[in-house]
Protein backbone atom coordinates (compact mmCIF):
# COMPACT_ATOMS: atom_id res chain seq x y z
CA UNK A 1 0.00 0.00 0.00
CA UNK A 2 1.01 3.77 -0.63
CA UNK A 3 0.36 6.78 0.50
CA UNK A 4 0.56 10.32 -1.05
CA UNK A 5 1.05 12.56 1.79
CA UNK A 6 0.37 16.56 0.39
CA UNK A 7 2.05 19.87 1.36
CA UNK A 8 4.39 18.07 4.37
CA UNK A 9 6.50 20.96 3.48
CA UNK A 10 5.27 24.60 2.58
CA UNK A 11 6.25 26.05 -1.16
CA UNK A 12 8.34 28.82 1.23
CA UNK A 13 9.77 25.86 3.12
CA UNK A 14 10.79 24.00 -0.21
CA UNK A 15 12.37 27.22 -1.95
CA UNK A 16 14.03 27.56 1.27
CA UNK A 17 15.34 24.40 1.51
CA UNK A 18 16.62 24.61 -2.55
CA UNK A 19 18.49 27.67 -2.26
CA UNK A 20 20.48 26.23 0.46
CA UNK A 21 21.28 22.80 -1.22
CA UNK A 22 22.24 25.43 -4.02
CA UNK A 23 24.27 27.30 -2.02
CA UNK A 24 26.26 24.80 -0.75
CA UNK A 25 27.36 23.07 -3.85
CA UNK A 26 27.57 19.69 -1.71
CA UNK A 27 26.75 16.84 -4.49
CA UNK A 28 28.96 14.23 -4.89
CA UNK A 29 28.33 11.06 -6.71
CA UNK A 30 25.75 8.77 -5.43
CA UNK A 31 27.63 5.47 -6.62
CA UNK A 32 29.71 6.11 -3.48
CA UNK A 33 27.05 5.15 -0.92
CA UNK A 34 26.00 2.20 -3.22
CA UNK A 35 26.94 -1.73 -2.96
CA UNK A 36 28.15 -3.71 -6.19
CA UNK A 37 25.10 -4.59 -7.24
CA UNK A 38 23.41 -0.91 -7.28
CA UNK A 39 26.44 0.69 -8.61
CA UNK A 40 25.89 -0.56 -12.04
CA UNK A 41 22.05 0.86 -11.77
CA UNK A 42 22.68 3.65 -10.02
CA UNK A 43 23.05 6.93 -11.54
CA UNK A 44 22.86 10.31 -9.63
CA UNK A 45 23.63 12.85 -7.05
CA UNK A 46 23.63 12.65 -3.52
CA UNK A 47 24.70 15.79 -0.89
CA UNK A 48 27.45 15.50 1.33
CA UNK A 49 26.66 13.92 4.24
CA UNK A 50 29.83 15.85 6.01
CA UNK A 51 28.68 19.03 5.00
CA UNK A 52 27.81 21.83 7.82
CA UNK A 53 24.22 22.13 5.82
CA UNK A 54 23.23 19.14 5.98
CA UNK A 55 22.39 18.25 9.62
CA UNK A 56 20.20 21.64 9.94
CA UNK A 57 18.27 20.62 6.76
CA UNK A 58 17.86 16.73 7.54
CA UNK A 59 16.41 17.87 10.79
CA UNK A 60 13.87 20.17 9.15
CA UNK A 61 12.53 17.51 6.87
CA UNK A 62 12.67 14.99 9.77
CA UNK A 63 10.55 17.79 11.87
CA UNK A 64 7.91 18.11 9.15
CA UNK A 65 7.57 14.41 8.30
CA UNK A 66 7.03 13.74 12.58
CA UNK A 67 3.85 16.24 12.74
CA UNK A 68 2.36 14.62 9.84
CA UNK A 69 -0.77 12.77 11.39
CA UNK A 70 -0.92 10.69 7.99
CA UNK A 71 2.53 9.39 8.32
CA UNK A 72 2.22 8.23 11.73
CA UNK A 73 -1.02 6.26 11.06
CA UNK A 74 0.20 5.06 7.87
CA UNK A 75 3.77 4.19 8.89
CA UNK A 76 3.16 3.66 12.74
CA UNK A 77 7.23 5.03 13.16
CA UNK A 78 9.40 3.69 15.80
CA UNK A 79 12.68 5.25 14.19
CA UNK A 80 13.08 7.52 11.53
CA UNK A 81 16.12 7.74 9.67
CA UNK A 82 17.91 10.90 9.43
CA UNK A 83 16.56 12.06 5.63
CA UNK A 84 19.09 12.25 2.90
CA UNK A 85 18.97 14.55 0.01
CA UNK A 86 19.81 13.23 -4.22
CA UNK A 87 19.81 14.93 -7.63
CA UNK A 88 18.91 13.49 -10.71
CA UNK A 89 19.67 15.31 -14.13
CA UNK A 90 21.59 14.71 -17.19
CA UNK A 91 19.81 10.94 -17.80
CA UNK A 92 20.75 10.35 -13.99
CA UNK A 93 18.35 7.68 -13.25
CA UNK A 94 18.30 4.61 -10.50
CA UNK A 95 17.14 0.84 -12.24
CA UNK A 96 14.89 -1.27 -10.13
CA UNK A 97 16.02 -2.59 -6.84
CA UNK A 98 14.85 -3.01 -3.59
CA UNK A 99 16.20 -0.61 -0.47
CA UNK A 100 18.15 -2.51 2.26
CA UNK A 101 16.78 -4.11 4.21
CA UNK A 102 18.87 -2.64 7.52
CA UNK A 103 20.45 1.10 7.85
CA UNK A 104 22.87 2.62 10.67
CA UNK A 105 20.50 4.53 12.42
CA UNK A 106 22.69 7.64 14.31
CA UNK A 107 19.83 8.96 16.74
CA UNK A 108 19.66 5.19 18.21
CA UNK A 109 23.29 4.84 17.04
CA UNK A 110 22.62 0.83 15.95
CA UNK A 111 20.72 -0.56 13.01
CA UNK A 112 17.34 -0.18 12.07
CA UNK A 113 15.20 -2.47 10.38
CA UNK A 114 13.80 -0.44 7.26
CA UNK A 115 10.04 -1.26 6.58
CA UNK A 116 8.83 2.02 4.59
CA UNK A 117 10.52 4.14 2.81
CA UNK A 118 9.38 7.58 1.80
CA UNK A 119 10.45 10.43 -0.81
CA UNK A 120 9.75 13.93 -0.73
CA UNK A 121 9.62 15.79 -3.50
CA UNK A 122 11.60 19.06 -3.70
CA UNK A 123 11.58 19.87 -7.21
CA UNK A 124 8.11 20.56 -8.99
CA UNK A 125 6.80 18.09 -12.20
CA UNK A 126 7.36 21.00 -14.52
CA UNK A 127 11.06 21.79 -13.74
CA UNK A 128 12.46 18.25 -15.34
CA UNK A 129 11.35 15.45 -17.64
CA UNK A 130 11.18 12.00 -16.75
CA UNK A 131 12.67 11.63 -13.50
CA UNK A 132 9.06 9.17 -12.41
CA UNK A 133 9.44 6.98 -9.10
CA UNK A 134 7.88 3.54 -10.03
CA UNK A 135 6.95 1.56 -7.93
CA UNK A 136 6.08 -2.17 -8.48
CA UNK A 137 3.78 -3.91 -6.51
CA UNK A 138 1.13 -6.69 -6.60
CA UNK A 139 -1.55 -4.52 -8.25
CA UNK A 140 1.17 -3.60 -10.95
CA UNK A 141 3.38 -0.52 -11.51
CA UNK A 142 2.66 2.54 -10.25
CA UNK A 143 4.26 6.24 -11.42
CA UNK A 144 4.54 8.85 -9.02
CA UNK A 145 5.58 12.31 -10.11
CA UNK A 146 4.42 14.65 -7.35
CA UNK A 147 4.39 18.84 -6.24
CA UNK A 148 7.73 20.26 -4.44
CA UNK A 149 6.64 19.58 -0.54
CA UNK A 150 4.32 16.36 -0.99
CA UNK A 151 5.76 13.40 0.14
CA UNK A 152 5.03 9.50 -1.34
CA UNK A 153 5.40 7.15 1.24
CA UNK A 154 5.72 2.71 0.45
CA UNK A 155 6.78 -0.73 1.72
CA UNK A 156 10.86 -0.47 1.70
CA UNK A 157 10.20 -4.20 0.57
CA UNK A 158 8.38 -3.10 -2.78
CA UNK A 159 10.91 -3.17 -6.39
CA UNK A 160 11.18 0.57 -7.51
CA UNK A 161 13.00 2.68 -9.86
CA UNK A 162 13.35 6.43 -10.91
CA UNK A 163 13.31 6.95 -14.49
CA UNK A 164 15.67 8.54 -16.63
CA UNK A 165 15.68 12.72 -16.14
CA UNK A 166 15.92 13.84 -19.50
CA UNK A 167 16.07 17.21 -19.03
CA UNK A 168 16.19 19.54 -15.99
CA UNK A 169 16.82 18.46 -12.06
CA UNK A 170 14.83 16.79 -10.05
CA UNK A 171 15.71 16.86 -6.16
CA UNK A 172 13.73 15.28 -3.61
CA UNK A 173 14.56 14.29 0.10
CA UNK A 174 14.57 10.59 1.10
CA UNK A 175 14.72 8.48 3.97
CA UNK A 176 13.32 5.26 6.22
CA UNK A 177 11.42 3.98 9.10
CA UNK A 178 11.07 0.99 11.19
CA UNK A 179 7.58 0.31 11.96
CA UNK A 180 5.67 -0.57 14.98
CA UNK A 181 4.42 -3.45 13.32
CA UNK A 182 6.54 -4.69 10.94
CA UNK A 183 3.94 -6.77 8.42
CA UNK A 184 2.62 -4.47 5.60
CA UNK A 185 -0.65 -6.00 5.55
CA UNK A 186 -0.87 -5.40 8.48
CA UNK A 187 -0.30 -1.90 8.98
CA UNK A 188 -2.61 -1.61 6.05
CA UNK A 189 -5.52 -2.73 7.90
CA UNK A 190 -4.45 -0.81 11.06
CA UNK A 191 -4.44 2.48 8.59
CA UNK A 192 -7.62 1.80 6.74
CA UNK A 193 -9.14 1.51 10.70
CA UNK A 194 -7.76 3.80 12.19
CA UNK A 195 -9.22 6.59 9.24
CA UNK A 196 -12.77 4.38 9.18
CA UNK A 197 -12.67 5.46 12.87
CA UNK A 198 -11.60 9.07 12.34
CA UNK A 199 -14.74 9.47 9.82
CA UNK A 200 -16.92 8.30 12.33
CA UNK A 201 -15.82 10.15 14.84
CA UNK A 202 -16.40 13.56 12.80
CA UNK A 203 -20.20 12.42 11.26
CA UNK A 204 -21.11 10.55 14.73
CA UNK A 205 -19.06 11.89 17.65
CA UNK A 206 -17.66 9.20 20.54
CA UNK A 207 -20.56 7.26 20.66
CA UNK A 208 -20.52 3.78 22.56
CA UNK A 209 -19.57 2.08 18.87
CA UNK A 210 -16.98 4.33 18.03
CA UNK A 211 -15.14 3.79 21.46
CA UNK A 212 -15.23 -0.19 20.95
CA UNK A 213 -13.56 0.20 17.38
CA UNK A 214 -11.03 2.74 18.88
CA UNK A 215 -10.14 -0.26 21.76
CA UNK A 216 -10.36 -2.73 18.77
CA UNK A 217 -7.70 -0.75 16.91
CA UNK A 218 -5.71 0.11 19.96
CA UNK A 219 -5.64 -3.86 20.75
CA UNK A 220 -4.68 -4.74 17.59
CA UNK A 221 -1.44 -2.72 17.64
CA UNK A 222 -0.66 -4.36 21.30
CA UNK A 223 -0.57 -7.76 19.60
CA UNK A 224 0.89 -6.88 16.24
CA UNK A 225 3.94 -4.19 17.72
CA UNK A 226 7.60 -5.06 18.27
CA UNK A 227 9.18 -2.97 20.88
Amino acid sequence: MMLHIPEVLSKVQVQQIRAELDTAAAWQNGQFSAGAQAQKIKQNLQFDLQHPSYVTLSQDILSALKQQALLQSFALPLHILQPMFNCYQNTGTYGNHVDNAVQYCAQVQRPIRTDVSMTLFLSEPEEYQGGELIIEDNYGSHEVKLSAGDAIVYPATSLHRVEPVTAGQRIAAFTWCQSMVKDDWQRSMLFNLDMTILQLRQQLGDTAEVLALTAHYHNLIRQWSQL
